[in-house]
């Protein structure tokens, strides 16, 4: 069982190399870089000869851009701010020496550093993604956000963790939940769903209240409290920019 590690870039001078790090064990390293205006491309070489560098055409295309450029159909992907844990990498390890699996992919478990400490509840431990995956029987999905690997086949699941280390500090999350809800607005628009008044009230506060309570994020301390209140502000970012837009095009639709 050969794999190949993927990671797509954008800028990841202070990410990447710990991150390329931890993928040692793949049998090759595949970068696909957004035209970094930093030394992103430059530690990427120090890793791979595989780096091929391309306008950013999304997330789900650029992933899938990636797959597409493996030597081996079992894929590996990897964000630069995530690390495969030593107990992840000894599993891997043991399913590569295994032969070939019957299962098309495996889920991971992602275990999320956020201001500083562990995460372990308020919806974001246990987060299960499907990152080792067959190639011919998965693609990546999703036009804005929230892409996702969807297989034709069956799925297990590994133990071992995979570590993510997001966002800095409450600015760089804040920063970050601007640019997602653009995103997450205009596949809101494409999907055809609107906003109204009782939607932008009631929304933010159901997602407070799941996180903080039904999730038991208050248990998380602070952070549980940040990921609550952040989670809300998102929910409400993403409904009012969808408004606006709808709005706009209300008014052109009068106009004609």
């Amino acid at each position: 069982m050969k794999i190949s590690a993927t990671v797509i870039t954008l800028n990841e001078e202070q990410n990447l190399a710990a991150a390329l790090e931890s993928l040692s064990w793949a049998d090759e390293i595949i970068v696909v870089d957004s035209q970094s205006s930093d030394r992103t491309v430059e530690i990427a070489r120090q890793f791979t000869e595989r780096i091929f560098i391309r306008p950013w055409p999304g997330y789900s295309a650029q992933k899938n851009f990636a797959a597409d450029q493996a030597s081996h159909d079992w894929v590996f992907n990897l964000d630069a701010d995530e690390r495969v844990s030593p107990e992840l990498c000894t599993e891997i390890e043991s399913l590569k020496t295994a032969g070939e699996p019957q299962a098309s992919g495996f889920e991971v478990p992602r275990r999320t550093f956020y201001l500083g400490r562990w995460i372990k509840h308020s919806g974001w431990h246990p987060d299960f993604k499907l990152r080792l995956y067959n190639r011919t029987a998965g693609r990546w999905r999703g036009a804005y956000v929230h892409e996702s690997v969807e297989s034709d086949g069956k799925v297990e699941r590994l133990k071992g963790p995979l570590l993510h280390y997001t966002v800095r500090n409450a600015s760089d999350h804040h920063s970050r939940i601007d640019r997602y809800t653009t995103l997450a607005a205009e596949e809101m628009a494409a999907q055809g769903k609107r906003m109204t008044a009782i939607s932008l009230l009631i929304s933010p506060l159901m997602a407070f209240i799941r996180a903080y309570l039904f999730r038991l994020g208050f248990l998380d301390g602070v952070p549980g409290l940040a990921i609550a209140y952040f989670a809300a502000h998102y929910v409400f970012l993403k409904g009012i920019k969808r408004w606006e837009k709808q709005r706009d095009e209300d008014d052109t639709r009068k106009v004609l």
